[in-house]
């Protein structure tokens, strides 16, 4: 009761006036997934033996199942219709706090119950606490009902649990303030210059800092998210795997946002049919993937061209490897081949993913290939921002390879590590305090 009224009061805190809205849909889908669930008919009558009461169980059963049916679509219709409403709908100037985060979840809960890989929940206290946690809440991760199950049944609440989770915290508190929130700051000056106005090589710094911003932002965010649940004994699974560190553009993305991409492989990848049904099936199935991927981020067309571009080059290389072809390249010492092509063509898409308008996305990206004139290009704008920004830069590539990691968890409980940690932490206080709140990327999603 206690982690349900905290996260409640938190979310208010952040967006009052849609608390209601959330608290509605808690409600609403704790009865939909008690009205789902499958229900054993109990045998009567001899085996083989045809009695009326016997035909009156399967008329009742194939009743249940209809309502089933009845209510598991309205369930479904239910909750993306309400996040396609205020998605798209253009309800109110922004969106509620974490909407298509919590949909999610509610929709993996409701599928599970429908399908009979979960139990229905009658704890609504349960439900509602599942639902609502203010680690996962606002951004993810996106966590199944039964990989917290257990944890809300057994966690444990200890002075170690908050110990390790502090650490963890303090590092994703890190990664967004000091790295994720300072590198965006070309990005940002970047926009106000007028993307007409840089010259091609900034347009590559700038593509790579929003890279390493977003990562670093909602890198960061998860790892509080995990450090948050940790003091709260629940384990939340890891969220990204070191993506930039990938070899392919389908490597990339099982190690970017691996919950989201886990939710979706399970939920309409397979249930399509996955890779079982020849290839053409499955590069439609990639698609139809992309395509949600893509809407489920945003109505304009920005993101359709984002989807597409990774849909493609997930397609050219599913058929390079048919040819063996990618073989050969890993070949290479360190992959460095396959490496390059994923630095060079991530940021690319990245841009596509951050510039809503497609006429100033048609000018960056121009500018990038140097294919649009520049107006009024200040010439060596590119050497300043690497004077400016160039240590940051090179900060966020050390910190987007497991160096750091390797280095946290072996000497977490170092005293020289614990006594960095703290001075990160108030360091990032001070920031906060100085420069005010710089929302998470994610929380307009």
């Amino acid at each position: 009761m206690t982690l349900l009224s905290g996260s409640l009061i938190f979310y208010a805190y952040g967006e009052q006036r849609y608390l209601p809205l959330l608290m509605l849909s808690i409600l609403v889908n704790y009865f939909f997934g008690l009205h789902i669930a499958r229900r054993e008919q109990h045998r009567t009558g001899r085996a083989g033996e045809d009695t009326g009461e016997k035909r009156g169980l399967r008329r009742n059963k194939s009743k249940l199942n209809r309502r089933r049916k009845v209510t598991f679509a309205m369930a479904i219709l239910y909750n993306v219709g309400m996040l396609g409403l205020f998605k798209y709908g253009k309800i109110g100037d922004s969106l509620p706090l974490g909407i298509s985060f919590y949909t999610f979840q509610i929709l993996s809960y409701l599928i599970d119950v429908y399908r009979g890989d979960q139990r229905r929940e009658p704890s609504f206290l349960k439900f509602a606490t599942y639902i609502a946690m203010f680690p996962q809440l606002l951004s993810g991760p996106i966590v199944g009902y039964g990989e917290l199950r257990k944890n809300m049944a057994s966690r444990e609440f200890s002075a170690k649990g908050i110990q390790e989770g502090l650490k963890v915290f303090t590092m994703g508190l890190a990664a967004k303030v000091l790295l994720a929130d300072r590198i965006g700051l070309l990005w940002q000056e970047v926009q106000v210059t007028g993307f007409e106005s840089i010259s091609t090589p900034l347009a590559w710094l700038a593509a790579i800092a929003y890279s390493l911003k977003i990562y670093f932002d909602f890198y960061g965010y998860s790892l509080m998210a995990m450090g948050l649940g940790r003091m709260l004994g629940f384990t939340l699974p890891e969220n990204f795997k070191n993506p930039y560190m990938a070899t392919s553009v389908r490597d990339f993305y099982r190690r970017w946002h691996v919950t989201l991409g886990g939710w979706f492989r399970k939920y309409v990848y397979i249930p399509l049919g996955g890779n079982r049904k020849g290839e053409y099936r499955t590069v439609c199935h990639l698609l139809a993937v992309w395509i949600l991927t893509s809407v489920w981020h945003g109505s304009t067309g920005n993101f359709l061209i984002w989807g597409m571009l990774l849909w493609l080059a997930i397609v050219v290389e599913r058929q390079l490897d048919a040819l063996g072809v990618m073989a050969v390249l890993e070949k290479v010492p360190g992959k460095l081949l396959n490496r390059l092509f994923v630095w060079a063509y991530i940021p690319i898409t990245w841009v596509c993913f951050a510039v809503t308008d497609i006429g100033q996305l048609q000018i960056f990206l121009g500018r990038m290939f140097r294919v649009v004139p520049g107006i009024r290009v200040s010439a060596g704008d590119w050497h300043k921002a690497l004077v400016n920004y160039g240590l940051l830069l090179a900060l966020g590539a050390i910190a987007s390879t497991p160096l750091l990691q390797k280095l946290f968890r072996r000497f977490k409980d170092s005293w020289l590590v614990m006594s960095l940690l703290a001075v990160l932490f108030w360091i990032c206080v001070w920031r906060l305090q100085r420069e005010g709140n710089n929302p998470f990327m994610y929380l307009n999603f």
